[in-house]
């Protein structure tokens, strides 16, 4: 009989120990899929669309800025509930609060800024653990978030909470060094506390900036440094800049592009050169036409040009928000804008603002625009149009 050396059964044990050693075992099949399951979680774009829960889609989705700001877990459980119940996969929320004087604030606020220095607020009845608990919410229901990080205007702590510690005017922020510092702390804050959430859809630099008067190459180099900034935090989540999509002559080949408000620059927004910015990864839209000056029907053409550009650039854009006052017709009236959205157009979604319900602690953070739970506009405008643009084959062709 042949007689294997001992150094020949040496090698032999060794050998068949590494394999052992490698062979995959339960708990690490385990974690495999978790980070699979994990990395599915988040969302990511597909050309013009996006890719959520790993599933390229159009959707629907609404707005409930004040999830984070509610007194009641009990609150926050109800509005959540019924948003998932209405069929909504994505609703945008503030992920801003800041107070200058805590001793007079009667609201939830995260942030104190004021001549002492920066804090944030860890108090467990008005302070971030209300916004832990509205993500935390989310998770549980699969509902995806978009989080504006900033205020253009003063509820709840805008750009003027920065200005009225660091100095200068509401348009100076945009270059101001040590408002930017603050901000820059308070994004880090917000961004490293939940980016490893299922929850989180995107992050926003701002609601609806603005530099009115101002040249548009200010908000563009904010717009280029801020999202750079963000994503050396967390590469993984989507950012956009929140803006309301104005138009100017760089987009001179769109139709109807008449150099009106709405296409002027006025505002210090450049839509299709923010939209360029390698690190925004997709175009955010809003559109109140009565306040800006246009009739309703001009909505369907502002929501066709911001087509035009998503198109002309390959990204994903949104209607991020769109309303119709309390008392007119909504269904008459945003319907069809819901229809062109649907059939006439590939952006990737829309996101009516805004839902709203009856708090069980009677807080009522709603506005005019408000479609309430159980209504039949919230029928027609949210669960029969979530359903629509689930249906639709998710090719951008438009």
């Amino acid at each position: 009989m042949y007689m294997l050396s001992r150094l020949a059964v040496f090698a032999l044990a060794l050998f068949y120990s590494a394999l052992v050693r490698c062979a995959p075992t339960p708990v690490d099949l385990v974690e495999t899929a978790n980070l699979e399951a994990r990395a599915a979680s988040i969302t990511s774009v597909n050309g013009r669309l996006f890719r959520i829960d790993g599933k390229t889609q159009y959707f629907a989705g609404t707005n409930t800025w004040w999830l984070g700001h509610l007194p009641s877990n009990a609150d926050v459980d109800t509005a959540i509930a019924q948003i998932a119940a209405t069929g909504y996969k994505v609703t945008r929320v503030w992920g801003f609060g800041t107070t200058n004087d805590p001793s007079t604030s009667t609201e939830v606020y995260y942030q104190v800024l004021n001549s002492t220095g920066q804090y944030f607020n860890y108090n467990p009845t008005n302070g971030i653990a209300r916004l832990d608990y509205a993500i935390a919410a989310a998770e549980k229901y699969n509902i995806k978030l978009i989080l504006p990080l900033l205020n253009n205007f003063d509820a709840l702590g805008g750009i003027n909470t920065y200005t009225n510690v660091y100095g200068g005017t509401h348009n100076g922020f945009y270059t101001n060094a040590a408002a930017q510092a603050a901000y820059k702390n308070y994004i880090k804050f917000i961004v490293n506390r939940y980016k490893s959430s299922t929850a989180v859809f995107s992050w926003e630099l701002c609601n609806e900036p603005r530099c009115s008067g101002c040249s548009t190459s200010i908000i563009t180099k904010w717009a280029t440094d801020t999202s750079a900034y963000i994503k050396s935090l967390d590469p993984q989540h989507l950012v956009s800049l929140g803006d309301e999509g104005w138009l100017t002559q760089t987009s001179s080949y769109l139709a109807n592009n008449d150099g009106s408000y709405a296409y002027s620059g006025y505002e210090g927004v450049d839509f299709e050169k923010n939209l360029a910015i390698r690190t925004i990864d997709f175009g955010t839209v809003h559109m109140y036409a009565n306040q800006w000056g246009y009739n309703y029907t001009w909505g369907n053409t502002w929501i066709a040009q911001h087509n035009a550009v998503g198109k002309k650039l390959g990204k994903p854009v949104l209607l991020e928000e769109y309303a119709v006052l309390e008392g007119e017709d909504r269904v008459g009236i945003a319907g069809p804008w819901q229809n062109t959205v649907l059939r006439k157009t590939s952006l990737a979604g829309d996101l009516m603002w805004q839902f709203g319900t009856q708090f069980p602690s009677g807080t009522r953070p709603l506005d005019e625009y408000a479609v309430y739970w159980g209504s039949g506009e919230l029928n027609t405008l949210g669960s029969e149009h979530v359903r629509a643009m689930e249906a639709k084959n998710p090719v951008a062709t438009l």
